[in-house]
């Protein structure tokens, strides 16, 4: 129980170590329940000789203790619950330590545990204060070697770095040496044992070294990890290519793991991944799971650089290492999938997750100045937002002085840890511009909105455009300052021809005027081309004008995004109790002609068809009304069903593909524009197309189409529904990865019934309550992505989150503290919901045995 209030930790407050750790020497004698853990630490004095050894340590039992190996009486140090400290130590010296710990008990999936009869660890951002005592810290880097002793039923034994020696030992064990020749902090420490399968390759860099690449997975498994290893080898190239980075071992591993509270961790030399985003066949997986594993795996490879070999001096500099990887997997994707595509669904993703974020209690800026636990950092503001500051760091420079500011930061900085503030000096002095302003998108949270005004002069054939930009209060700033914004704007005539191509306008304060001459008509503003800048944009175009960006806009994400509003719109207005019956009909018109449109791709078509999303819906609604969102939303829906239901059952038709599967870009683009036609018929349920349907789901031949089918039916409900889902089940109620699907679809159930189901599925044979995809697939699918049964009136999906959010924070803080940002969000719904809401948040806040990770959130989403 708790007995005291937690205090933050604060930026302002940041002190280096007193001790510099030079060389680490590690010691594992695993056994599931009872492992050893021997440790060396070389220590010596860089700080105030007065003070003490002060080593972090939790959940630790203290087996030995000495100092240049003379053991330590009881009254030569303490320790606590989360400490061991030494209060009186030399210079310079040797502290061993020898502690037990419980891999198989812990459920909390950080530090040393088991999964699936496998040794793993996960020590980012806090796990290895609870594999031994140590400075837990990211700014404290030691060289590490590693000795492993295990039973045969654990016949590899991994770490980072090279491995050095090998060999047998009695009683049927036997040992593995690592060396990693790079000082790294804790936090990338690895370490896994077991008996897995593994895939090899290799990877010759650009000074002619050759990389031995090895991907271990589950006995059989072999198979299904061959896109990751590609994705890897085209990754290591692109890197090469784009940023001149080179890898620096000898060896490249990745491990996939069932139990896992992040999508991967790139621990130096040993990547460690969630099996959901490393294995993939047509199969098994569908073509999102492809690209987010092309996405992740490229994404953990690029930390190599930006987060292992030069890292955080602490973790308020999180987004140093994070926004900027986000940044380099996000240009990787770009370069493999499509730009305008790629980018498209990058800017949904920001704005469903992190412009939530900004306008909810749990705002706060990239680099934030406080924290209670460094676990809920790990947030869309400090991954997304800050790729788009780097993103916006180069529009403003341009590529040629970005890719400079980048060499020398890398040379500068390499082998340390280091700060923002260091990050952008670089960028400063490679350009030779003045970026003092720009250091504000670290500082100030929130998405500033901007507006643009248009006037145009006939006479003097010149138009005059008034920016504006302004940000709402956040918690703990209730004043902001003006932001340099790049707003990239182009212009057309309202028959859809360029007058005017893309211009970078900086805004860089309140108010700026800018005036263009030489516009032979009255134009069409294509403003924030290619989502120049993370803000909500506002100008005075009138609806005829959005139609011709729609039309014709040659930048394609802005085609896609004047689409998207005329939607937005009419679904508003509609849940608003103004229908435009007109509107609705013309904007289905318009959807039609684009999808006809032979010179666009299949999966920017897929794009053009995909209606806002409740939860972005109810961002613009204020107080939003989630039934009366869903229900304009559907009606909208039904009406582009009946009005272009020939056409979306020709390409559904055409679409199809009898050939073999590949998993490229442009098949994919292909199955997904099939599947969307699906989704949207499935709004006009009629015999003919319910049979269309049915027979989707029956004849796929890979897992997209198969769950392209299967939601299609579970969303019309029904006898199609229980039977498709029983069929799916029979198929695939051996394979982990393909049950977590079924779990979600069941989640995203549109019909009034769904709770109850969701409820009957936390008790099925094949629910696994402590497993973090488990609970993702079921628990956040419900609560995030159908909001329209999540709000209940009757507040029963809010109990219902609560009691699982206490559930699992019993023996998973960092996975209960993601299911807590639903109820977070109460002030932006109805008044009869939120309140609703708070309950179960205060609920929630009040329990006495509460996590750190959880009361966090909870209290400020409260206060």
């Amino acid at each position: 129980m708790r007995t005291d209030t937690p205090q933050p930790i604060r930026l302002a407050d940041y002190r280096p170590f007193p001790f510099a750790i030079e060389t680490t020497r590690l010691v594992f004698e695993l056994h599931p329940s009872a492992t050893r853990v021997k440790t060396e630490l070389a220590v010596r004095r860089i700080g105030d000789e007065s003070e003490p050894l002060v080593l972090n340590g939790e959940r630790l039992k203290l087996v030995s203790i000495a100092v240049d190996g003379q053991a330590l009486g009881a009254n030569q140090y303490a320790a606590d619950a989360e400490h061991l400290t030494i209060h009186e130590v030399p210079d310079q010296f040797v502290l061993t330590t020898e502690v037990e710990i419980d891999p198989l008990a812990n459920k909390a999936l950080t530090g040393l545990y088991m999964s699936g009869g496998r040794f793993c660890t996960q020590c980012e951002a806090e796990g290895f204060r609870t594999i031994t005592y140590f400075p837990d810290r990211p700014d404290v880097l030691s060289r590490y070697s590693v000795r492993i002793e295990a039973g045969a039923k654990f016949p590899h034994l991994l770490s980072n770095g090279n491995l050095v020696d090998q060999g047998s030992l009695a009683d049927n064990r036997h040992f593995a040496e690592w060396v990693d020749p790079f000082p790294k902090p804790s936090y990338l420490f690895a370490l896994v044992a077991g008996d897995l399968d593994v895939l090899t390759d290799k990877f010759v860099t650009m000074s002619g070294r050759e990389v031995a690449l090895r991907v271990f997975v589950d006995p059989g498994q072999a198979s299904r990890a061959a896109y990751a290893l590609d994705s890897l080898k085209r990754a290591m190239k692109w890197d090469e290519d784009t940023f001149g980075r080179e890898y620096d071992l000898d060896l490249f591993m990745i491990v996939a793991v069932r139990d896992f509270n992040f999508g991967a961790m790139e621990n130096k030399g040993l990547n460690i991944f969630n099996s959901s985003l490393l294995l993939a066949d047509p199969q098994t997986a569908t073509d999102l799971d492809y690209e987010r594993i092309e996405a992740v795996v490229a994404h953990e490879y690029f930390h190599n650089w930006t987060g292992n070999r030069i890292t955080c001096r602490d973790w308020f500099q999180l987004c140093l290492k994070e926004g900027f990887t986000v940044f380099r997997d996000q240009s990787f994707s770009a370069d493999m999938r499509g730009g305008a595509v790629q980018r498209i669904k990058d800017v949904r993703a920001l704005r469903a997750r992190q412009f939530a974020e900004d306008a909810g209690p749990l705002a706060h800026p990239v680099r934030p100045s406080s924290y209670l636990k460094i676990d809920n950092f790990y947030t869309a503001t400090i991954y997304e937002k800050g790729a788009e500051i780097i993103r916006m760091l180069k529009t403003i420079l341009g590529a040629a002085a970005f890719r400079k500011g980048c060499d020398l930061y890398f040379q500068r900085h390499d082998g340390q840890a280091t700060t923002v503030e260091a990050f952008i000096a670089c960028f400063a002095e490679a350009s030779g511009r003045d970026l003092s302003d720009f250091f504000g998108w670290y500082e100030q949270a929130g998405t500033p909105a901007v507006t643009i005004e248009t006037a145009y002069d006939a006479s003097a054939q010149a138009v005059t455009l008034t920016l504006t930009q302004s940000t709402a209060p956040t918690p703990g700033q209730p004043t902001k300052k003006p932001l340099p914004v790049p707003v990239a704007i182009g212009l057309l005539s309202t028959d859809g021809e360029v007058l005017r191509d893309t211009e970078v306008v900086l805004l860089d304060q309140e108010t700026l005027t800018v005036r263009w001459d030489g516009v032979a008509s009255v134009p069409v503003l294509s403003a924030l081309r290619g989502f120049s800048a993370p803000v909500n944009l506002t100008t005075d175009a009138r609806p005829s004008d959005r139609y011709v960006l729609f039309g014709s806009d040659p930048d394609l994400f802005n085609r896609w995004e004047a689409g998207q509003t005329l939607a937005r719109d009419l679904i508003l207005a509609r849940a608003a109790g103004t229908p435009d019956e007109v509107g609705e009909e013309r904007y289905a018109e318009a959807l039609g002609q684009a999808l006809i449109d032979d010179a666009a791709e299949p999966a920017f078509k897929t794009l053009l068809l995909s209606l806002p999303s409740e939860p972005d819906l109810a961002l613009m609604s204020e107080p939003a009304d989630p039934a009366a969102l869903h229900a304009a939303r559907d009606h909208l829906r039904a009406r582009i069903a009946i009005h272009l239901g020939d056409l979306l059952r020709r390409l559904h038709g055409e679409m199809q593909s009898e050939g073999e599967f590949s998993a490229s870009a442009q098949a994919a683009g292909r199955r997904a524009l099939r599947n969307a036609c699906a989704e949207v018929l499935s709004a006009d349920p009629h015999a003919d197309n319910l049979m269309r349907l049915v027979g989707h789901f029956e004849g796929a031949r890979n897992m997209t189409d198969m769950i392209g089918g299967l939601y299609p039916l579970v969303s019309i409900g029904g006898v199609a529904r229980d039977k498709a889902l029983a069929n799916f089940h029979y198929a695939w109620h051996l394979e982990p990865l393909v049950l977590d699907k079924w779990f979600a679809v069941q989640a995203r159930d549109p019909n009034e019934d769904v709770l109850e189901r969701v409820m009957a599925l936390t008790t099925h044979a094949d629910f696994e309550p402590t497993n973090p995809n488990r609970l993702r697939a079921l628990i956040s699918t419900f609560a995030n992505f159908n909001p329209a049964r999540f709000h209940d009136p009757s507040g029963a999906g809010y109990r219902f989150l609560a009691d699982r959010i206490l559930a699992v924070d019993a023996f998973n803080p960092m996975t209960a503290a993601r299911l807590v940002e639903p109820l977070g969000n109460w002030r932006r719904y109805k008044p009869e919901l939120g309140q609703l809401m708070r309950e179960q948040l205060a609920r929630v806040a009040a329990h006495p045995d509460l996590s750190k990770n959880v009361l966090e959130l909870a209290t400020k989403a409260l206060d």
